[in-house]
This record gives C-alpha cells, structure tokens and sequence, in this order.
C-alpha cells in the first residue's frame, strides 16, 4: 500500500466509522475529525502506534455493543477503507545507552466497530524515530496470539514475489506496519511493540524522541472515564560523568539516579491521551572530549563466542571544542532520474549547505550525468560571494541528461584535493542511480585514498530512493573514512542531507587511531574509523580473542594539527547490552562488505546476527506466527488447509542492492507507479471524468477485483453504467448516506 492510498483508506475509515451508533446520549458522540481547511496531506499518517480495522466491505461496519439499523451498502471499498481503533490503555518504556535507544510499548485497542457476527483484518501501524529498526510484535486475542520473528531464507527474491505486499512491511521510511488476519468484532487486541532507534545528538546534547502523538478520535467512546497512561525512560549513558537533564515533553519525575544509571518516569490519570511525542534531553557534562571503553563477554548461546569490546568518543560541548578546515567537493548526480522535484530539493538542500560554511573553509562543486561538469577549476574559499556565484551556477548548470557515470567525478574530485593542506579534504557525494561498476570504483578509491597525504579525502555519501544501491555507498563511505546516510523517501531530501552534511562539516579529531591493540586478533567495525564530530558521537566496536591491555590510548588531530592523546578507561558492560547496541550496524557493515567481497561466509554471520537479535537483514525475512488453542506452528509452514495455525512470510525490510533496470530507464525515485490492467486503466479514467471522482475513493463504488479479465464490451458497459450513476448524482448520495458527507 503506498502512502497516498494509506491516507486515502484513513479517511475514507473515519467517513464509515460516522455510521456507528453509540446510544441516545449526545456525550458519547464520535470526535469529529479535523474540518478540511485544518488537515494537512499527511494528517492521518500515524504519529504514535496506531491499530486500525481493515474494511473492504462497508456493510460490516456496526457497532458491535449496540446493533442499528444501516443503510444497505452495495460494492466494497477499494483500497479497503481503515478504520482507527479505539485505545483502552497505553504504556511506553525507553532504554537508552550510549546513543541508542529501545522502546517498547504496550497497549489495547478493541475492534468497536464491526458487527459481533463479524470479522475483520486488524492493521498495526509503527512509526519509529532517528534510524528506526522493528524487533518484534506480539499480538494477542481471543484464542489465538501471533509473534514475528526472523527465519533464514534460501532464496531471498523468491520468497519477496510469493509474498503479500499487504501482510506488513514499511509503509515509509521508518513507520512499519503489519496485518493481524482476522479478528471478531468487538474483541480485544492486546499488542505489544518493540523497536530500536538512534538518540538524536547535537552541541554535546542527546535528545530521545519517540512518535507518540495519538490522534482524538483512538479516546474510547463512552462517559468521561479516566484513562492511564505510564511512560518510563531509563538512561545509562556509558560514562560516570554528571548527566543533566534539559528538557521534556512530558513532566517526569526522576526516580532514579547512581553511578550507572537514570531513570524517569511520567504516570497521569488522563481523559483524552497524550497528543505530544515524547522527548527528554540529557547532556553527558564535558568540556573536552571523553571516551570509554567496554568489554562485554559473549551469551551462552551467542554464535561467535570471541570477546566483545566498544569504544566510544564524545566531542564535548561546542564551545569549547574546535573545527578543523575543510576543503569540501561537492559532487552531484544531475542525470534523467533526477528530475523535477529531487532535483529541486537537492539544489535547495545543497545551496543551505553552503552557507552553513565557514569563511576558512574551501569547496567547489561537480555536477555529473555521462558528463562531468565544474562549478570552478579549483577550490575558492566560502566567502559570501563565492557561495552567491555557486548557487547561480547550481540554478543554471544543474540541467537533467541522461547517463550516470560516477567514477570520473570521483578521480576528479581527488585530483582537486591532491594538493591541500592543513585541512580535512572532504568528497561529498548525491546520487539515485545504481551503476555497473561500483566494486571497480570502490576499489580504485581504496588503491588511491591509501596513497593519499597525512590526511587523504574523506567521502561521505548521500543516496536517495531505493533504486541506488546503499550498500556500495555505505562501503565507499567506509573506505573514505566517512558516513553514509539516505533519504528513502522523497519528502526527506533536505532533512537527511543537512543532518549528514553537518556531521562532515564539524569535525573535531581526525585520522584517530587506536594504540596497543597490535597483539589482539581483533574484527572491528567499521574498519576504517571516522573522524570525531561535533554532530555524532563516534562508536567502534567489534570482537577479538587474546587479553585487552589494561592501558589504552586513543591518538588524533586536533583543530591546531596538534596531537590529542586520550587515555581510555577500560570497563566491564554492566547493565549495558553491547552485542545488542551494536547489532544493527554491525549487520550494515557486514552486508556491505560481503556485497564487496562476495564472500559467502559473510552471508551466513549476517543471518546468524539477524536472528540472535531480531534485527533485519537482507538474508533473512520476518515472520508472523500463529499459535492457536496453544499449538505453535513451525517456521517456515504454510498455512493450514482446515484453517488452523499458520505462519505468514513477509517481504524484504531492508533496501536491496539497488535497480540497475530503473537507473538506465531514468525512474525517478517515488514516482514508479504499478501499471493497471489496460481494461482496469479505461474505467478509471471513465470514473474520474464522468464523477471528478478518483475511482475506488467512495465506499459504494463498485470494486472490479479482476479487471484483467474483462472484455471491452464489458467495459464499455460499465463505463456508461458509472456515467449515468454520475448524472443521477449517485456518487454524492450514497457519500452523505453511508460515509456522512464531508465533514457534517
């Protein structure tokens, strides 16, 4: 389901939900929703875990406690209409350490409108914060319960075509939604919810910010009862220094404070629930840059039984902390599948960021499609005029051609950078587009970076959509010492961007190194370590076998090309899970190095690592399993032909390897659009210009489920069938009977 039919389905749901009847007592009407010239496009995407009933056919919607008379509804709603549930309790819990998070939540939601007689599919929506990645969902109902968990899969591609895009999946970057089959109206759903996400941090500050604004119309209808709703946030930043809170979303008592660890806890008697994320801020009190290192012993039943350690570095505040300067080169995919709207977004996103410079900083810019094309011969400093003059030629030289040919704005970007010194030489890369060479091109970086001065160009790089292949990105990042981030979905561009460029533009120790680890034999992610910045903590972690030194330093250059030694302190991880802090981007790295060295071996840690922490790979695939009457079925079974437990396989929730095909088509991210059955396509358009009416929007408005197998007399048939139901202004009457108008 794309977003724009999600949005469409919500309010078409909110429409069916005024057909409920819910006594004589006028306070126990329905809240209205919001009148139009209040909503935004993305008004009924999920802000805080939502439930919704799936409704294809309209007729079963009733309250299931008080029965009434409904207008008999012809035809079924096509996406099927969902209708929010509403919430009986909700209860929210955050672990976070180091500059991760885990959230869990629990909560209630009954299925209050549709007939007892009935049953419907119940959807679960999950909108997770920075980097969101889901863990489990636990389910329960009358008689059954359902549980997701990861399997192996032989054949990835096979399993993603025989699986329904409707059973789950992300809806957005970051909001994971998930089909529960078949639940009786009026029953309970009792869903529990986890995920793990990163903690935003910026000038020295983490801040947790968790999706948890629930919209009015979820409150339970009925006399004003008071409702409870419990949140709790346990911190353990990994360092004994003086932790202060700066800010809430809600009023938190703190309930807990030692050596180790914090702990906050909000507890209210509401009438409406809570319609505000939830946020808390803390800040890890330095001036200058800290570290710390743990070691961590492997579970039991822990595939790789070698020793874990994880070293991490914060900046300290801004204030007291140093850039270093920056010769940066922009270089930016200007090819057929950027054009209108990414494009215009980039040129946005890439004109703030050159302002963001600093007046001793360098930079130029590359734009490349088959060709490669320069704002400057050579890099000028970031004065005001140089960045007006580069944003004119970014509004005229940013022109859409066809071909993506990434490698020679690379070699030329380091050629450019060759000759700086007493800064950090930075290639800051855009793209959408997969290309035929990325292993060639990542190993000509890796020979000539290698080669490079005392500081070679570092790469940070920047993909947009799922058609670029992130892993080839993310290993050129790696081996540029830089970062990798995305924007998966259009409406994200700037955001993304700015966030990245940010972390590459406020470095505060460079070409670190880590001392005495020459006797270890020792696996380390990523391999290559990046530079310390203002804007991003810096964690390095890994395995090794044989005895840690009890002394550790950690060496790097500062703003003055001085030399900073930190001398790190070594702990046990108490109360701290490392081998699940890490997991995640240890999974990201391994996949985008076995993507480089098709090693099989790396395939098969990656799988083990994605089903020892529930966390998903592209090697594995998430499923959801039945237990009913207290037999749980197999991983991997079908479901059962009398109708009894079953397993359900989703698709792939990670990203590929990108589309080669929709690169060279020139396909814009966003913009690919499944192709209708050509009888399917006539009655659409047959709809939309006789009603003015996208067809399938209204609930009565006949759904044809097997538009491939009609003929054109068929067709022409109903084609004069929807224009004379618009003459007769059906379209607006059976609106107003079944679904209440507009907004009256």
């Amino acid at each position: 389901m794309s977003v724009d039919d999600f949005i469409k389905s919500v309010d078409d749901g909110i429409r069916l939900s005024k057909r409920l009847y819910f006594g004589k007592d006028r306070a126990v009407a329905p809240p209205k929703p919001p009148p139009p010239m209040e909503r935004s496009p993305q008004s009924h995407l999920p802000n805080a875990p939502m439930v919704y009933a799936v409704i294809p056919d309209p007729s079963i919607v009733d309250n299931p406690d008080i029965p009434s008379y409904q207008p008999h509804v012809h035809g079924r709603c096509d996406p099927p209409a969902l209708i929010p549930l509403q919430m009986n309790n909700i209860d929210l819990k955050a672990d976070c350490y180091l500059d991760t998070a885990f959230i869990y939540v629990s909560g209630t939601w009954r299925v209050h409108c549709i007939m007892g007689s009935k049953a419907c599919d119940c959807r679960i929506a999950v909108p997770m914060g920075e980097q969101g990645s889901i863990l489990g969902v636990e389910v329960t109902i009358p008689r059954k319960s359902y549980t997701t968990k990861f399997i192996y899969v032989e054949d990835g591609k096979d399993v993603d075509k025989a699986a329904r895009p409707e059973d789950g999946g992300f809806l957005k970057a970051n909001t994971f939604t998930l089909k529960i089959p078949q639940v009786d109206g009026g029953s309970n759903l009792s869903v529990k919810i986890s995920w793990s996400q990163k903690l935003l941090f910026s000038d020295g500050q983490y801040t947790l910010s968790v999706p948890f604004a629930f919209p009015e119309f979820v409150t339970p209808v009925g006399k004003k009862m008071s409702k409870k709703e419990k949140i709790e946030v346990n911190v353990n930043p990994g360092t004994k220094n003086e932790v202060l809170c700066k800010t809430t979303s809600h009023p938190f008592k703190e309930f807990r404070r030692n050596a180790e660890n914090l702990g906050f806890l909000y507890e209210a008697e509401v009438l409406t629930w809570t319609n505000i994320d939830v946020n808390l801020s803390y800040a890890v009190s330095s001036r200058h840059i800290i570290g710390n290192l743990l070691l961590q012993s492997p579970a039991v039943d822990d595939v790789d039984q070698r020793e874990m350690f994880c070293l991490y570095l914060l900046p300290g505040s801004q204030n007291s902390v140093k850039f270093l300067r920056k010769d940066i080169i922009f270089v930016v995919d200007i090819s057929g599948s950027m054009r209108g709207r990414l494009l215009e977004d980039t040129k946005n996103a890439l004109s703030a960021s050159l302002q963001k410079l600093g007046p001793e900083d360098s930079f130029s810019i590359l734009a490349f499609n088959s060709a490669v094309y320069q704002s400057s011969t050579s890099l000028e400093l970031a004065t005001p005029e140089a960045v007006d003059k580069a944003i004119q030629w970014i509004d005229t030289n940013f022109v859409i051609e066809d071909g993506t040919n990434i490698l020679n704005p690379l070699n030329k970007a380091i050629e450019m950078l060759s000759d700086c010194h007493d800064s950090v030489p930075i290639i800051f890369l855009i793209t959408d587009g997969t290309v035929e060479d990325e292993r060639y091109i990542c190993n000509v970086m890796k020979s000539k970076l290698s080669n490079g001065g005392s500081i070679h160009p570092r790469i940070f790089t920047f993909g947009i959509g799922t058609f670029c292949n992130h892993h080839f990105l993310r290993m050129l990042a790696t081996i540029g010492r830089g970062l990798h981030d995305a924007a998966y979905d259009v409406d994200s561009i700037k955001l993304r961007m700015d966030a990245l460029f940010l972390k590459a533009a406020s470095p505060v120790l460079a070409n670190i190194d880590i001392d005495m680890l020459e006797d270890l034999e020792i696996e380390m992610h990523p391999s290559c370590i990046p530079d310390l910045s203002s804007e991003c903590p810096l964690i390095v972690f890994g395995r090794y076998s044989g005895h840690f030194p009890e002394e550790l330093k950690v060496r790097g250059i500062m703003a003055d090309l001085s030399t900073c030694v930190i001398d790190m302190k070594i702990h046990k991880a108490k109360n701290i899970p490392v081998d699940k802090i890490c997991a995640k981007q240890q999974i990201d790295h391994l996949t985008a190095q076995s993507w480089f060295s098709e090693e099989k071996v790396l395939e098969e840690k990656i799988k083990q690592l994605s089903i020892q922490n529930n966390v998903a790979s592209e090697f594995t695939r998430m499923i959801l399993q039945e237990t009913y009457e207290g037999t749980k079925v197999t991983a991997g079974s079908e479901k059962n032909s009398k109708g009894g437990p079953r397993t359900i396989t989703l698709r792939s929730l990670c990203i590929g390897y990108g589309d080669l095909e929709a690169t060279k088509e020139n396909v814009s991210p966003g913009l690919e659009q499944v192709k209708l059955p050509e009888a399917a396509e006539i009655l659409v358009k047959a709809a939309f210009n006789c009603c003015g009416i996208i067809f399938g929007r209204c609930c009565c408005m006949c759904c044809i489920q097997c538009c491939s197998r009609l003929n054109d007399q068929l067709v022409i048939v109903l084609t004069q069938l929807c224009s004379a139901l618009a003459f007769f202004g059906c379209m607006e009457c059976c609106s107003e009977l079944c679904c209440g108008g507009n907004d009256s």
